[in-house]
């Protein structure tokens, strides 16, 4: 059975909301993944190696974040 006008038109918009949020959720973790590389980029040496291997990861999992907020968008569109 299909959906009426006004429930398609709620999914529509919902769905517009959660690309939405996820497009700047993504951003966000992008963002801070740059944020880390540069912090390590300007302490350099200054970072002692677990400090860095710290700062590796935590770039590592902003990326892995950035990633997931973009293939839900992208499973999103394909329904």
């Amino acid at each position: 059975m299909s959906k009426d006008p006004i429930d398609r038109a709620a999914d529509t918009i919902k769905g517009t909301i959660d690309d939405a949020r996820d497009r700047v959720h993504e951003n966000a973790h992008r963002s801070e993944a740059e944020a880390e590389r540069m912090r390590r980029d300007v302490a350099g040496d200054a970072m002692n190696p677990g400090e860095k291997a710290g700062s590796v990861a935590n770039e590592a999992k902003n990326r892995a974040q950035a990633e997931i907020d973009k293939m839900k968008q992208e499973l999103r569109d394909r329904k």
